[in-house]
């Protein structure tokens, strides 16, 4: 993630006449100092008591170019004039894009999707399919494949990040107030509206930069276990798979293949259980509601605010504010969504393996690659964490994957993915522990009481009976 507050930084231009001139760039004052987000003078530093203090804006902004002054004027009215929702998205799709167009840190730069690639991924993803209808009874998920760039998976998930993100920003928005004096909050109301203007724009910022840096870290849409974009649409991107594959020792179309049978197997679970993307969000949703806001931090920041200085507000959100609650309940949440991401990911994993392996001699390899990729995740992971007090990672996956294969070994295929009819049947996190009490546990049948149940609503005979006897009652209590 870049050091500079913000992305908004500007360069400093190379004298044209050398150190000659960078000598007396420094002397008048001009150039542009360290973790300054807009540019602006410092008080004695060319600012505000340095050289050109009998003209304000001089000392204000040194020595920008009427160009860099309205752009940087033009990123600080976005912040204040602000007035949407905990997160200002707009921002961070601006700088989710920014971060993507800048590449990678290997220097590895996003590009448009060639029709080439796009055949290649539409046919992965289709042979995929083949070999994973031997492997589960979920059909077919997979209603369309396509091939992203980075910049198109930014478009494409930002919308299941707002649903993610917006309920803890709204927490820190609501604290904001919270720890005023009740008594000020009224005379306070303008600076709480701009701490909040502005929180929503430091949130945008980070949040668009980790997005940008995951952007160039995944393969697929479903890499963190949560369906990111629609069902039914199947995506891989191109110039990470190259990537990934790049120090493998494994061909190119086996590296591609393998994460096709990955993304397809998600778009399987996530299209025919229905229940399972409310599932995961609401998971996501009960945790986030007992994390608690540092008030402590929050009240340091707001005591020593300046408007001058917003990125106070950006570094307490790099610091992190957030702490679990330690209580039961919030164990619970906790035990729920790593469950849940675990059972996702064990199944894919299981599912995967069973129908690569008999494929693919590399199968355990990139197997074992992709387990250790979801176990460490990234820098951007680690953003997230750090940012909404939650990391998305399958802390459990290992034996998740040995317990769908045990499930798999003892009521085959169809036994084990109807577990996915109800989330009251699936595994728990004690199950997890103790994966062959779970297995040979006698199974529920509902099959005899829905045959009477349906026996019952197909018999007219039943129904008028029934009103008849009312009837009587109500003759009877005349």
């Amino acid at each position: 993630m870049s050091d500079t507050p913000f992305g908004f930084g500007l360069p400093p231009e190379e004298p044209e006449d050398g150190d000659e001139g960078k000598k007396k760039d420094q002397q008048s004052g001009g150039g542009q100092g360290p973790a300054n987000p807009f540019g602006f003078g410092t008080p004695g530093a060319g600012g505000f008591g340095g050289p050109g203090a009998d003209n304000p804006f001089a000392a204000m902004f040194g020595s920008l170019n009427p160009t860099d002054l309205g752009a940087a004027f033009q990123q600080l009215g976005q912040m204040l004039s602000y007035e949407g929702g905990p997160v200002n998205w707009d921002m961070a799709k601006q700088i989710a894009r920014q971060t993507v167009s800048q590449g990678t840190s290997d220097g590895v730069k996003d590009a448009s999707v060639g029709p080439a690639e796009r055949t290649a991924v539409q046919e992965a993803v289709r042979l995929a399919d083949l070999w994973l209808d031997d492997a589960t009874s979920l059909p077919s998920g997979s209603g369309s494949a396509v091939a992203w760039s980075r910049a198109e998976w930014v478009e494409a998930t930002l919308p299941a990040w707002q649903e993610l993100v917006d309920p803890v920003a709204e927490r820190v928005g609501a604290a904001m107030g919270d720890v005023l004096p009740e008594e000020m909050q009224a005379m306070a109301g303008p600076l709480i509206g701009m701490m909040r203007s502005m929180g929503g724009a430091m949130f945008g910022t980070q949040i668009g930069q980790a997005v940008g840096v995951l952007a160039g870290e995944v393969v697929g849409s479903t890499d963190i276990g949560l369906p990111l974009t629609p069902a039914g649409k199947a995506a891989l991107l191109p110039v990470n798979i190259e990537a990934f594959g790049k120090d493998l020792g494994v061909p190119k179309e086996e590296v591609r293949l393998y994460l096709a049978l990955r993304e397809a197997a998600h778009q399987r679970l996530f299209s025919h259980v229905p229940w399972l993307r409310s599932h995961l969000f609401g998971a996501v949703d009960g945790y986030a509601r007992g994390i608690k806001v540092d008030t402590a931090k929050l009240e340091d920041v707001v005591g020593q605010f300046d408007p001058q200085n917003p990125e106070q507000l950006q570094d307490a959100l790099q610091q992190g504010m957030f702490q679990p609650e330690d209580t039961p309940e919030q164990k619970a949440a906790l035990a729920r969504l790593e469950t849940a991401l675990a059972l996702v990911e064990g199944w894919v994993d299981a599912v995967v393996h069973a129908a690569a392996k008999p494929r693919l001699a590399t199968a355990d390899a990139l197997r074992e690659t992709l387990r250790r990729r979801r176990a460490t995740g990234g820098p951007a992971e680690q953003t997230f964490a750090t940012l909404i007090g939650l990391e998305l990672r399958p802390r459990r996956l290992r034996d998740a994957s040995r317990l769908w294969a045990s499930l798999t070994d003892a009521r085959g295929v169809d036994g084990r993915d109807a577990l996915w009819a109800h989330p009251d049947m699936l595994p728990t996190a004690g199950d997890l522990d103790d994966p062959d009490g779970f297995v040979h546990r006698e199974q529920l049948d509902f099959s005899e009481l829905d045959k009477m149940l349906g026996e019952a609503a197909q018999r007219p005979d039943l129904h008028k009976k029934d009103g008849q006897e009312d009837q009587a009652k109500g003759d009877d209590t005349e």
